[in-house]
């Protein structure tokens, strides 16, 4: 396992796929190094690719929002970041091939992060996360337990604006989230 800093540097300089050839910047990841929330999307997009921070568009400023509304602040409870650390062209989803490139480095943050609760943010984050036998319509907002970890599936913040409906059922499970972090803060205590 590479620290912080090597980490980040490896990840600045990988070139294994297509993606590294058209990018403004690699989106590392941002947030509390000792979270005990991650969450994890599939990759950056046009506003991510262009200021290096991971969730800064419209998508990122919805989700930020949501959380802030719990009381969930990216410096103090979590850490965010994506499977892919480079913005795939027209925003469209990351090919397998691309996805498993990086997965070395989401599985060395997480490593790093050690979180409590993983939160997969769309499709493609639960598919090479949780499973590949899941679909997000239908196991979103289920709860699952593996290797020390909480992990559950909600929709990616971008999915709302194209689909409405899905707002409240993302509310639901941002709500899920903040109440798994409070059993889990109070059993610590």
């Amino acid at each position: 396992m590479l620290g912080w800093k090597e980490l980040y540097e490896q990840c600045s300089n990988c070139d294994k796929c297509s993606l590294s050839k058209n990018r403004k910047n690699m989106v590392f990841g941002e947030g509390n190094l000792r979270a005990p929330i991650m969450f994890i999307g599939e990759a950056p997009g046009a506003d991510e690719d262009e200021q290096g921070k991971p969730f800064v568009g419209k998508a990122g400023q919805l989700l930020t929002k949501g959380l802030t509304a719990l009381n969930l602040i990216r410096d103090r409870d979590y850490y965010i970041c994506n499977i892919c650390k480079c913005r795939p062209e027209n925003n469209r989803t990351p090919y397998e091939e691309e996805a498993e490139s990086c997965l070395p480095y989401l599985r060395n943050q997480v490593a790093l992060v050690k979180p409590k609760i993983i939160v997969c943010l769309g499709a493609t984050a639960m598919k090479n996360v949780i499973s590949k036998e899941w679909k997000i319509t239908r196991d979103r907002g289920k709860w699952i337990e593996r290797k020390g970890y909480y992990m559950i599936a909600t929709f990616h913040p971008a999915a709302l604006f194209r689909d409405e409906s899905k707002k409240q059922m993302f509310w639901q499970d941002l709500k899920s989230i903040r109440q798994k972090y409070d059993e889990l803060l109070n059993k610590n205590d």
